[in-house]
């Protein structure tokens, strides 16, 4: 068997990435926990507590963790597309392959889990081959054009009043998931994956132009190799930091009281994925200029291992999560207050980080990016280190 496929080795990856990449799967596991649809908390168990522990998650976390997922997609898109390039590959054979089996995991990882990104990225990834070649400038055109036809969109589309069939809170529906029965826990997650978004127009149409618009920003950051000359544009980022925030708030307030006084202006444009975007753009600027100023590092380098298990993360909190929310394990529902389901998001994720970088201590990869990767270039990839392979890591730590 040849060698000619490579994947990017892990001393090659920018640490940054990754680190963005695990503060992101926080936030996707506090949003899956503590917001899950059929989860409706009664006010009684709210506290002062859980009202800062929610707007805390509203913040920082809610809309910004899967737009920041989103663009690292797509950097990392470009990433693989000029590795197998430079192999003499045709890339776009091997990425439609390689999205392919993105497809068949996001279906089974959909049956457990009924807010699944996956099927959503692979579909989009085939889109993105068509914009491989663009220019770093194109790309940032075309995605600023994308952003800025969001708000129009959005209110055009919520203008239909589409009727939506609310799977996730039809008692009928939910006694599938709660019945104790896989079949019926598999029913409900594929019923309420299609009708809650594949079908609706929502999340169909509007997050997904979102969803365009970031991977292609991502590529573009790729093709400028924004992430590895960080220190060179460090007061780029300071202006990015300070103009993204102010920008933030002034859409905030004027969303907040748009919404509180039913302005007219919301049936033609609304801003929300803008004040979402822009928020995202402050933290991630916000993180990237501690990990260049050398703040954190022992917890950095734990989201550093977090982040290059992403998919292993993402898919075991989410089948973990069933097992604690469904019938089919301990069927928690609403029966604790709202920082319980965060703390536990919390913890969850941070267990997650010890044992990444426990496990990145012996094996190259995490399990399921070991099985993508293989099935991808169709070879069979070192699984394990060798002990001078991590003689060698040690003297660098």
């Amino acid at each position: 068997m040849t060698n000619s496929y490579h994947p990017l080795e892990q001393s090659k990856r920018t640490a940054i990435v990754d680190i963005l990449r695990g503060w992101a799967i926080l936030g996707v596991a506090i949003g899956n926990y503590s917001g899950l649809p059929h989860i409706s908390l009664p006010n009684e168990t709210n506290s002062l507590l859980s009202e800062i522990l929610s707007k805390f998650d509203q913040f920082f976390f809610s809309g910004k963790s899967w737009t920041l997922l989103t663009i690292l997609f797509g950097y990392g898109f470009a990433i693989l597309i000029n590795n197998v390039t430079a192999k003499g590959k045709n890339p776009i054979t091997f990425f439609s392959w390689r999205m392919l089996l993105l497809f068949i995991l996001a279906f089974i990882h959909s049956a457990f889990w009924f807010g699944d990104i996956l099927k959503d990225y692979a579909f989009l990834g085939l889109v993105l081959l068509l914009f491989y070649k663009c220019q770093a400038k194109t790309l940032g055109i075309i995605s600023a054009i994308l952003i800025l036809s969001i708000p129009f969109v959005m209110a055009y589309i919520k203008s239909f009043n589409f009727e939506r069939i609310d799977i996730i809170s039809n008692p009928e529906y939910l006694k599938l998931y709660y019945s104790g029965n896989w079949l019926d826990f598999f029913k409900f997650n594929l019923l309420a994956s299609f009708y809650q978004q594949i079908i609706a127009p929502g999340y169909a149409i509007t997050a997904h132009i979102v969803m365009l618009a970031c991977m292609l920003f991502g590529v573009m950051l790729q093709k400028i190799e924004f992430f590895n000359r960080l220190n060179e544009m460090k007061k780029l980022l300071k202006y990015v930091l300070i103009s993204s925030l102010i920008i933030a708030v002034i859409i905030g307030i004027v969303f907040f009281f748009a919404i509180e006084n039913r302005a007219d202006f919301l049936k033609f444009f609304h801003p929300y994925f803008w004040l979402i975007l822009s928020t995202m753009v402050f933290i991630a600027s916000g993180i990237s200029l501690l990990y260049i100023n050398g703040k954190f590092k022992t917890i950095f380098s734990y989201f550093v291992a977090g982040g290059k298990m992403t998919l292993t993360n993402y898919i075991t909190q989410n089948i973990l999560a069933a097992f604690i929310f469904s019938g089919i394990g301990l069927g928690i529902k609403a029966t604790m207050p709202y920082w319980f389901f965060f703390a536990l998001a919390v913890f969850v994720f941070t267990l997650q980080l010890f044992i990444s970088k426990w496990w990145l201590s012996k094996y190259n990869y995490g399990p399921i990016e070991w099985l993508w990767r293989c099935a991808s270039y169709r070879q069979w990839f070192p699984f394990k280190k060798t002990q001078s392979e991590v003689a060698t890591e040690m003297k660098i730590v």
